[in-house]
């Protein structure tokens, strides 16, 4: 009988074939998508199988359970949302990091409501990481505040950490508020929340 990817010598992890590779990235695609559509709780293996049209024990031989598919799902979404605010970011001068951020945030979620909604079921329901450290976000937002401050040479006292905390928090909101009404548009609440954030860290 061969061995699923998990039941390998974890000493020495086996590298995955191209088509175990793709039946993984498969099952990631349509957990996000049954998650987006029926939330955590409406996601099953069986589900999960049907949608890949495999067997569920085709789906346990790439994941040991539901919740190492959907932690794999989620993972898949934030790594991608990672990566294009960090893309966006790098690309203006540190003065410009923290509008590129937030822009690039609500601009990825907008695109990408299914993720959106993966995210909040993953972090909320089940599936998400239960030891979750809040600074893991705010902390690298924090430190573009601080260099973006350091740019413009402002040396007033600013407590950065709770400023981090409530643009997390507005992006949170606008990204929400889209999901909820999809004719709100997030580009010109975008704008607002880049204005008021540029009053007060370069006052």
């Amino acid at each position: 009988m061969a061995k699923s990817p998990r039941d390998q010598d974890t000493s020495r992890p086996r590298q995955l074939t191209l088509t175990e590779q793709a039946r993984r990235t498969q099952l990631v695609e349509v957990t996000i998508g049954l998650v987006a559509e029926r939330g955590y709780a409406g996601t099953s293996l069986s589900r999960i199988a049907e949608g890949a049209g495999i067997t569920k024990a085709a789906v346990l031989y790439h994941f040991p359970s539901k919740d190492a598919v959907v932690s794999a799902a989620h993972e898949h979404v934030l790594t991608a949302l990672t990566g294009h605010v960090a893309e966006a970011v790098e690309a203006v001068p540190p003065e410009g990091g923290p509008a590129a951020y937030v822009r690039a945030m609500i601009g990825h979620l907008r695109e990408h409501p299914r993720h959106t909604r993966m995210i909040v079921e993953a972090m909320t329901q089940g599936g998400g990481d239960g030891d979750y450290d809040p600074s893991l976000r705010w902390r690298p937002l924090a430190s573009l505040l601080a260099a973006a401050r350091q740019a413009r040479g402002v040396t007033s006292e600013l407590d950065l950490r709770t400023l981090a905390i409530t643009i997390g928090g507005a992006v949170d909101a606008i990204v929400a508020e889209r999901l909820a009404d999809d004719g709100y548009d997030t580009g010109a609440a975008a704008d607002l929340l880049v204005a008021m954030v540029d009053r007060t860290l370069f006052a």
